[in-house]
């Protein structure tokens, strides 16, 4: 999973880092520049000192040897060097830092055939300033990432403020709203560019949509008449006293189709219109009287199978919601068990708060759960005609209404769902 981070913490942060790295980098060549040159003329400083000494030593023996607050000199004859201290003795010709009892020096040494000269130099002092001065640039380093921080909080401010009140008028508006225009409260730049983009793309989802919606609404609203008709004529002809009785099952099974496709009609109109069509003095149907029917419905799916389907209820269950959305979204549910189940039972439970439904079918792969609610999908042992849309249906459904599914395998065998009226309640 990618980390979250927002546009105005990574400007923050580039600021940050960017003032960090700028101020460090010149503090370090400071420090640098500042020994290299230190260093350079220290040594430069002494080996001429030394060298004038040697010149004047030679032209005139009885000159005495070069010496400050700082400086010490010795010049001795090669091989007698009992008057240099120690550290200094056996250094060969050249520039030295020589390290002694916590002081530092800068040492010249000439050993030429007749005389050996030695010059010191202490450095300690500058080594301590040396230490002052990178505390010294510590410190401003922390300074330009503390100012580096604060611009960069008050530039990302600044360059986000468009960005973010285009965030929170999208956010603002609502659904059931038309889409407000948005580039009318920015200015011709990229972030107006882009909340013109959005107004154009609204417009045109809202056009989508509001035609989605029109020809779903006639298409649910054109079949009720017919509907009513087949209906209808099905009563009449079930009243007919010298029906056969073959006549009277095939009529039955028209009725109950009628009956089912018309349940189906009143369940997408509500989708179309987002309406759950419960208003406060709304009836509670009985869930129980609602599964029994569609139990009813499907009783003749099962053919010559060895397959058993029945109703148990436990407990009285009340929902307040359009029979017809129960019935749509528990025969959904029955009509998956019935149809995959080729031997054994399907039982229904209607219990406190939720509808069970247990069959001894082949159940479903694990890792094919997550995507039972998917569109137009079907699991790998899915057979015979469909185009999965059922349970996509059922989902929305569920959705609209606040209800929850459970899908789960028996260790026994089979599936067991649960449909959850009330999602915010658990079973005991």
């Amino acid at each position: 999973m990618k980390y979250r981070q927002r546009l105005r913490s990574r400007i923050v942060v580039f600021f940050v880092l960017f003032g960090t790295l700028l101020s460090g980098l010149f503090a370090a060549a400071t420090l640098f520049l500042q020994s290299y040159l230190e260093d350079t003329l220290i040594a430069h400083t002494l080996e001429e000192n030394i060298n004038e000494y040697i010149t004047e030593l030679r032209r005139d023996p009885t000159v005495i040897e070069p010496f400050s607050t700082r400086t010490d000199g010795y010049v001795t004859r090669p091989g007698r060097a009992d008057i240099v201290p120690e550290p200094f003795r056996d250094l060969p010709t050249g520039v030295h830092d020589v390290h002694t009892d916590g002081e530092v020096y800068k040492a010249a040494v000439r050993k030429d055939d007749d005389f050996w000269v030695f010059l010191t130099y202490d450095v300690s002092e500058n080594r301590e300033l040396a230490r002052l001065l990178v505390i010294g640039l510590v410190l401003v380093v922390l300074l330009f990432s503390m100012l580096s921080l604060a611009l960069g909080i008050w530039s990302s401010r600044r360059v986000m403020a468009p960005v973010t009140e285009l965030a929170e008028r999208l956010a603002d508006m609502k659904e059931s709203e038309r889409p407000r225009q948005l580039s009318r409260h920015f200015a011709d730049d990229e972030v107006g560019q882009l909340a013109a983009a959005l107004d154009e793309y609204a417009q045109r989802l809202q056009e989508l949509v509001e035609r989605d919606k029109t020809f779903n609404a006639d298409v649910s609203h054109e079949l009720r008449t017919p509907l009513a008709v087949i209906s209808g004529a099905t009563e009449l002809m079930l009243g007919q006293p010298d029906l056969p009785d073959k006549m009277r099952v095939r009529l039955l099974r028209i009725a109950r189709a009628a009956r089912q496709s018309t349940d189906i009609t009143s369940a997408l109109l509500h989708l179309v219109r987002a309406e759950r069509g419960t208003a406060q003095d709304s009836k509670a149907e009985d869930v129980a009287t609602v599964v029994r029917q569609v139990v009813g419905n499907y009783r003749p799916l099962i053919g010559e199978r060895p397959l058993e389907i029945r109703v148990r209820e436990e407990n009285r269950l009340s929902v307040i919601a359009p029979e017809s959305v129960i019935a749509v979204t528990v025969g959904n549910l029955v009509g998956n068990a019935v149809r995959y189940t080729q031997e054994g039972s399907v039982e229904v439970v209607v219990d406190t708060g939720h509808v069970m439904i247990l069959d001894t079918g082949p159940g479903i792969p694990e890792d094919e759960l997550p995507m039972v609610f998917d569109r137009h999908y079907r699991g790998q042992t899915a057979d015979g005609k469909g185009a999965g849309l059922g349970l996509s249906i059922v989902q929305r459904l569920c959705d609209l209404y606040g209800w929850r599914i459970e899908f789960s395998n028996r260790p026994e065998g089979g599936l067991k769902v649960i449909l959850h009226f009330f999602a915010d309640r658990e079973l005991d």
